[in-house]
């Protein structure tokens, strides 16, 4: 679990996304945000949404990187929501 949480922490992107990120997940509810990135259902276990999750985080930073025009801020933003709501429950699970 230490691995995927130590990934999560090497990721570097814009200050504007993260903080953006971290308003948003304040308000973080796990049903709701899930159900928008996985169209068939949700993985029951945090590490295993985590890891999907950096997956399509991962492209959507390509897409921003190359300027792609399909590319949505608004889209990338819920992801990171996403992840950083995933991770505070890893963590808060690991430390109990």
């Amino acid at each position: 679990m230490c691995d995927i949480l130590n990934k999560l922490d090497a990721i570097k992107r814009p200050r504007l996304l993260i903080s953006a990120a971290r308003i948003g997940s304040m308000e973080y509810r796990r049903d709701t945000h899930l159900t928008r990135h996985f169209k068939d259902g949700y993985p029951s276990r945090s590490k295993d949404a985590l890891e999907q999750l950096i997956k399509i985080e991962s492209d959507l930073d390509a897409k921003r990187s190359d300027a792609v025009a399909g590319y949505s801020v608004a889209h990338h933003v819920e992801v990171l929501i996403a992840m950083m709501g995933e991770a505070r429950i890893l963590r808060s699970a690991h430390t109990h």
